[in-house]
């Protein structure tokens, strides 16, 4: 799994990171999205698919091909 995010497009609402606090994080200064691990460990990955679902703005991106 590849995770992209669009930080243009972020709301700032943190749901990715009350989702799955391993994979992303939030600028201090204004919530935007930040991405840790792009590639994550297999463990956290339900919670990533979850997380891009419940995403407002559709702003996380997921490639599970190869």
């Amino acid at each position: 799994m590849k995770v992209t995010v669009d930080q243009d497009l972020c709301c700032g609402a943190g749901n990715c990171v009350m989702t799955a606090p391993e994979v992303f994080d939030q600028r201090e200064e204004d919530g935007v999205v930040v991405l840790l691990a792009p590639e994550p460990a297999p463990e956290p990955r339900t919670r990533v698919r979850e997380a891009a679902q419940m995403c407002p703005a559709g702003a996380i991106a997921l490639d599970e091909t190869g």
